[in-house]
This record gives structure tokens, sequence and C-alpha cells, in this order.
């Protein structure tokens, strides 16, 4: 549930705060006044597209706040994204600077816009105001069906598996239609494998040639370099180990008389030791070290081999051997599609695959339909719409990767009407009331806490208009909703309502604000949306009226 935005200089709004309670909320205002706007700021909060003609004119940024109760589902994506947290409370923000570019936090940790998006799913499910208008897509109607029915795991299993079927079609097809090219390109890889296998490059191979090379090309500077030192060091009269042993000595003896000495005397004792063992490898390492041309030279060919491979093949000489990976894995591909019963035999069970997987997600969606066509059938008779019906039609069509069926919603305003597809309703107020009861009932199998509908009431007007405000108020006894609204009928079924109010911000420039209403306001704010601007008093008390109605109802 969502419990409050803060909104800074986002369009036309430069300050806004909004809190939220359970329940029914409806924003209402004059047009221009910014209602959408607010919404548009909470879909950029949980994750929408941002552009840097957002931010407000003469504002460096626009931030949106959005403190929501962090549910079990979002606290269980949280645990998986690392991001987990003991508070109840969840803070998501975004930032958009003047160029457009955009930043996300989550409890105040940065993060992707995918990650907002995807939070976001499980805070809010947003109803925009053209919803209506996308429905008369057939795949529009498809991916409602689909979701409703979360039939998302069977959809991306269709999907993959159309995907293993379309490559392996692609392959017969090379294999039937040109084998000229398929014998050329085998030619190339087996050539360019045996070259690869007789070099065998090694991983990490190029970098260890490199520091051998380097240490036996200097080889004779590093023996004369370590040899110097230990002379230094050893040395029978200026040696640093005999100067050290000395200073050790004078300190011994004069600590006996001086305890302030014995700090002195245990550094010079460690730096005794430290410098024997010092000595000690160094003396080992100009033993050990020895000069060999021999290996120098084999050294310098496989560079030469190495390099000379990497500039035919136009790559650094260190990938090479993932290199020589991929054409091998291609190699032993190309001669699989070689043998063409083989490779059919294997289009041929990904296709059953395939068709198997379609034919349950189709068994699906004709169980589902049914019941979705049930419900928003008698919905409809509560949304002016009595007699009418709702109608879900599955019908075989090409596959695809979304299954082998064409989905088609079907609608009749009236009893003795043919039901007809939702493109060729003539009206657009029934495709609107449509379109609210499909939400409706998508959204009461939904777990998500916050629904918001942005002026999904459109085209509906008086009794009809009353019905989808008390629907509405139903729903939010399950759910928190927020409803954009011009319809009085819709305003008064509320239980919290916010006016927004267009006005003039200190610069001059044209801003937005929004308040929530008291009784007297809410009395004001929906005598507005019956009367307008010259509002009179009876105006005010059909306004109480319609307010008293809906409280007792």
């Amino acid at each position: 549930m969502l419990r409050e935005m803060t909104v800074r200089d986002f369009v036309i709004v430069q300050a806004a705060r909004v809190r939220f309670e359970r329940g029914f909320h409806v924003l209402t205002g004059e047009t221009g006044a910014g209602k959408s706007i607010l919404i548009d700021a909470l879909a950029l909060a949980l994750g929408n597209r941002a552009s840097a003609d957002i931010v407000r004119a003469g504002a460096k940024r626009a931030e949106i706040t959005l403190v929501a109760q962090t549910p079990s589902a979002t606290r269980q994506w949280l645990r998986e994204q690392d991001l987990d947290q003991d508070d109840e409370e969840l803070i998501l923000r975004r930032v958009v600077d003047q160029q457009g570019k955009s930043r996300a936090y989550i409890n105040g940790t940065p993060v992707t816009i995918a990650q907002l998006r995807e939070i976001g799913l499980t805070l809010v499910d947003i109803h925009g105001q053209h919803a209506h208008q996308s429905l008369i897509r057939p795949d529009a109607q498809r991916d409602l069906l689909d979701a409703h029915l979360k039939l998302g795991q069977q959809r991306q299993a269709v999907r993959q598996a159309w995907q293993h079927w379309q490559g392996l079609l692609e392959r017969v097809a090379l294999a039937t239609e040109d084998a000229q090219a398929l014998a050329e390109r085998l030619q190339t890889l087996t050539w360019q494998v045996q070259e690869l296998d007789e070099l065998a490059p090694k991983t990490g191979q190029w970098q260890q040639i490199l520091d051998q090379h380097t240490r036996l090309s200097n080889g004779q500077a590093l023996l004369d370099g370590a040899a110097l030192a230990l002379t230094l060091l050893d040395d029978e009269d200026t040696g640093a180990q005999r100067a050290l042993a000395r200073a050790l000595t004078q300190i011994q003896q004069a600590s006996r008389h001086d305890t302030r000495l014995n700090d002195i005397l245990q550094s010079l004792e460690s730096a005794d030791i430290a410098l024997a063992q010092a000595r000690s490898d160094l003396s080992r390492y100009v033993d050990d070290l020895e000069l060999d041309p021999e290996q120098l030279e084999q050294l310098d060919q496989r560079m030469q081999a190495l390099f000379g491979a990497a500039r035919k093949f136009r790559c650094e000489p260190e990938q090479l051997p993932e290199l020589h990976q991929e054409l091998t894995e291609a190699l032993a591909s190309l001669n699989a599609d070689q043998d063409l019963d083989a490779l059919r035999a294997q289009e041929a069970s990904a296709c059953q695959a395939y068709d198997t997987l379609a034919q349950a997600l189709r068994q699906a969606r004709q169980k589902g339909a049914k019941v979705l066509a049930k419900a928003v059938t008698q919905q409809m008779q509560s949304l002016g719409m009595a007699g009418g019906q709702f109608v879900v039609t599955i019908e075989p069509s090409a596959p695809g990767p979304h299954g082998a069926d064409r989905v088609s919603f079907l609608v009749s305003g009236h009893k003795g009407v043919a039901p007809a597809p939702l493109a060729k309703v003539a009206s657009g107020g029934e495709l609107s009331r449509v379109s609210l009861a499909l939400s409706v009932i998508a959204s009461q199998a939904t777990q998500t806490a916050t629904l918001v509908f942005d002026e999904v009431d459109s085209g509906v007007s008086g009794a009809v208009a009353e019905m989808v405000g008390r629907l509405l108020r139903q729903l939010g006894q399950s759910h928190q909703v927020l409803c954009v609204t011009h319809l009085p009928q819709v305003a008064a079924c509320a239980e919290h309502h916010f006016k927004v109010n267009k006005g003039q911000g200190e610069d001059g420039l044209p801003t937005s604000s929004i308040e929530p209403l008291d009784p007297e306001g809410r009395i004001e704010a929906v005598a507005q949306l019956l009367g307008g601007v010259n509002m009179t008093e009876t105006t005010r008390e059909h306004a109480r009226e319609l307010l008293k109605s809906n409280a007792q109802g």
C-alpha cells in the first residue's frame, strides 16, 4: 500500500506532497490542472521511461519519492536482489536531470531502472486513461487474458520451444537449399580448426610467455644487479649486514643502562633478521638464475607463431584459445548439419514439443476464458449494459511465439444483439465500460495492493457513472484504489478526495498543486463537477445529497 508521494519540479508541478490511506481515493480538478501528471509522476517512480522534457522549466532536475508499505512479494524480491531490509517501509526515489539522465534508488541504494520497474510491478497496477483503446488490438486481448489467468510461465515455455524449433528449421533450410555454401563454410572451418589444433593455444599462455621472455631477455642485467646488491649487503668491511651487526652490538650494551633504548633495540633486531632473510633469498636467486639463449629463442618462435595466427584470425593473441573453442564447436555443429536425416528428426521432435506446449496453453486459455467472460458479463449488467454479453473466442491460428491461438473479445451492448468484435463496437462509451469491467475483474484477482485508474470512466454519465463509483468503492474494500475522474458521481463515492489546482509559481511559470479536502471542501469540489464555474446553492445542495447518499450506501 502506498503511504506518501513527494514530487518536485516535474512538468508543471513545482512541489507536491500526497499522503495516501486505505480505501478509495479520487483526484479531481479543472482540465489542465495536472491530475494525470501526478499519475505520470507515480509511474515514473515505478520505473517508466524518462525524458528531459519532464523537468520543470528553469529547474535542474525532477525528483519523485514514493513511500510504501512493503508487501510480502516485494520482500521476497528484495532478498533476491540483495536489497533485503528489516523496515516495513519501502522508499523508491527517481531523479531525472535536464539532459534526461535518470537515477533510481531503493531504500537509498542505487539500482537500475529495470530493477525499479520490477519492484514497481509488485506494488502498483496502473490502468491508463487510454487503456480501452488498446483493447481493440488482438494481441492486447490475448495478453490481457493470459495475464488475468497467470499464464506467464506457460507462455515462456511456448516461446522457448518456438525459438528452438525455428532455429532447427533454419538449419534444415540451410543444409537443404545452400549445399555449396555449406560445403565452403565446412572447408573453411576445417582448415581453421586444424591450424589452431596444431598451434594448440592455451588459456593464459600468452601472458606467461611474455613474462618469461622479458625475464630471459634481461637475464644478464638481472644477474649483475642481484650480484651487486648481494655484495652491498655482505661485504666484509662495508656491507650493510656487518654495519647493522655493529650498531646492534652498541645498542645492546647501551640499553643495559637506559631502558628507553629497548624499543630501538627491538627494531634493530627485527631489521637484522629481515636483512639476513633478504641476503639468503638474494643469494639463492643469484644461484638459480641462468642465462638460457636456447630457451629465449624458443620463446621468440612461439611468440611469432601466436602473433602470426592472431593477425590471420584478426584477434588478439590472448583471444586465440577462446576462438579455437568457438570454431571447434561451430565445426561440430556444421558436421551434424551434414546429416540431413538426423537434423530433420530433431526439427520434427522440436515441432512436436512446441505443439504439445501450445495445445496445453490453448486448453488453459479456453478454460479460463469462460470464467472471465461470465464475470465480465455479470459486471456489465451494473454498468448500464443490461442484457449485454461478453464473449471470449479462441480459434486456431498460425503458430508463433505466443502459441497457435487467435484470442478475440466480442461484446453485445444489449439483449438480442449478436456479440461483435470490440473493434466494431460503435459506442466509445460501451467500449470504455467494457474496459472498466475488465480492469475491475482483473484487479480483483491480482495480489497488487494498489490499483490506479486514470479516467477509465470516460464516456459514461448519470446512473452508470454512479455505478462506476460504487464499483470502485467496493474494490477499495480489498485494495487501495486511486482514480482520476471528472465525474461527480464517481468523486462522491470516494473515501478520500484530493483536488488538483492550477496556479502560478514565484517564477511566473504555471504550476500545479494538490490538497486533501475536508467535508466542506468535498462539497465544493463535487458541486464544481456538477455545475461548472457558475455554482448555485442548488448545485451545492445536490452535491451534499450525492455525498450523503454514497456515504450511507
